[in-house]
């Protein structure tokens, strides 16, 4: 299961306290609207003079949207080539800044601890903690959560 990356990333790939690159995403007026159109219609999501009007100072895209940009980045950048499980759940999502269009994202994921489940030993958790910035430096999304993989030998 080798993709994009050119290495296939299980439990003990995974260092505490390593930080992985996200990679840069561009984000798009048309995506916003898009995005916004199907599953958070609010004015400031759909359009530029609401977004301008509203607190967030422009076409900004919704936080379930750039948590959507974030797994794509995330996805990307390693899980798709990994023996990934799946998480239990999101400890912490915070939005910090408006991500309005025509900014640009980076992103880094660093890992805060991790553990071989009890239960299940051929699977492990790892803690993480993933930022995304805009083009000025500035911290826009936050997330914590435990993502399960499986160790490299699980499935011979």
């Amino acid at each position: 299961m080798t993709g994009q990356t050119g290495k296939t990333w299980a439990y003990e790939d995974f260092v505490e306290g390593a930080s992985l690159d996200l990679g840069t995403k561009l984000v798009s007026a048309a995506e916003i609207i898009e995005f916004a159109q199907e599953f958070d219609a609010q004015p400031m999501h759909l359009d530029e003079a609401a977004g301008k009007a509203s607190i967030l100072g422009g076409l900004a895209a919704s936080g379930w949207h750039t948590c959507a940009m974030f797994m794509r980045m995330l996805c990307d950048a390693f899980l798709l080539d990994s023996t990934s499980q799946g998480a239990p759940g999101v400890d912490l999502v915070k939005w910090k800044k408006p991500v309005l269009a025509g900014d640009m994202l980076t992103g880094n994921t660093t890992v805060l601890a991790k553990r071989l489940s009890r239960s299940k030993p051929q699977l492990g958790l790892v803690t993480m903690r993933s930022e995304l910035f805009n083009q000025r430096g500035e911290g826009v999304f936050e997330l914590e959560n435990t993502v399960m993989f499986l160790t490299r030998g699980a499935n011979a």
